[in-house]
């Protein structure tokens, strides 16, 4: 995977086949200078569902020329946010995006036994991030979906984020089984958890990869860290996925990231039948800008 930078996603996408986008309860300023900029990077083409009156209010806000854009104009929100994943699972559209509906009514239509967007599996979040304090871009799951996971749900959250990473061409991610410390304790579910999926590994029973584990983060992203408490490691500061033991950390650690740690973040949804873009009301346009480039990447990856 080429991707040293987020705005490498754009280079990726830009001149390719332009994915329709469909927004979700669209009239969200934010999220229409997202879609604003994606357009015009020639990386997707709108379908914005929503209240048309503010919708209209909404992109003149954001400067998006509407008069070539699809409308469908739908004033409640839940079904606004159904119309939407029908026009995905009916391939009207690839990638789905979330404007102003809630998460839950946005996760009820996605969720919908009978209509929904789910397969065989778990919906999980993924979070790229372009740190100024790594060297390349680092992955963070699960911090939005799963709150407590089980150890078959931290183990189909790894294999989505691997499979991401597969789809952007890189073969063998290394993976960091997250904990508060670098040795297994039976009395922290977290450190025996890291060590079932490193022997799984080695048994082929997780492909595609690479993991090491129980690590605690500072073992994880420095190779220096990880020398001074003896830890041999190939991975040990140059992981690509860290995965956390729960949505309470992974939260933080997400929130810490951009706030503290200044980084720039491009997120999704994956575990369904199309990429989604969830991204939380306090990221930037340009994060959400740069999540629809993943998104499109990750389309273009099921081609290549």
């Amino acid at each position: 995977m080429n991707i040293r930078k987020l705005n490498d996603l754009v280079g990726l996408v830009s001149g390719k086949i332009r994915r329709k986008l469909v927004v979700a309860v669209a009239q969200d300023v934010d999220v229409l200078l997202a879609v604003k900029a994606a357009s015009e990077a020639g990386i997707i083409e709108p379908i914005l569902v929503g209240d048309q009156k503010e919708i209209i209010e909404s992109a003149a806000q954001a400067g998006l020329d509407i008069s070539k854009i699809e409308i469908v104009d739908i004033a409640d929100r839940q079904q606004g946010c159904a119309r939407a994943v029908k026009m995905v699972r009916e391939k009207k559209a690839d990638i789905l995006m979330k404007g102003m509906a809630t998460t839950a009514q946005f996760l009820r239509a996605i969720l919908d036994k009978e209509h929904g967007l789910m397969e065989e599996g778990l919906l999980s979040h993924v979070a790229f991030f372009e740190s100024p304090y790594y060297h390349k871009i680092l992955c963070v799951t699960d911090a939005a979906m799963n709150i407590s996971p089980d150890f078959n749900e931290k183990t189909a959250i790894l294999n989505n984020a691997v499979n991401v990473y597969h789809k952007l061409g890189n073969p063998l991610p290394k993976a960091g089984i997250l904990a508060a410390v670098e040795t297994i304790n039976p009395k922290m579910e977290a450190t025996v958890h890291a060590a079932m999926m490193v022997a799984m590994q080695k048994r082929n029973q997780i492909r595609g990869c690479l993991i090491e584990g129980p690590l605690a983060l500072d073992n994880a992203i420095s190779a220096e860290a990880a020398r001074h408490k003896g830890i041999e490691s190939e991975i040990a500061g140059d992981v690509d996925i860290l995965l956390v033991p729960d949505l309470n950390a992974g939260n933080i650690l997400y929130k810490s990231l951009i706030f503290l740690g200044g980084s720039s973040t491009a997120a999704m949804v994956v575990g369904a039948v199309a990429p989604v873009v969830l991204t939380s009301r306090s990221d930037s346009d340009k994060s959400k800008f740069l999540s629809i480039a993943l998104a499109a990447a990750i389309e273009e990856g099921k081609v290549r």
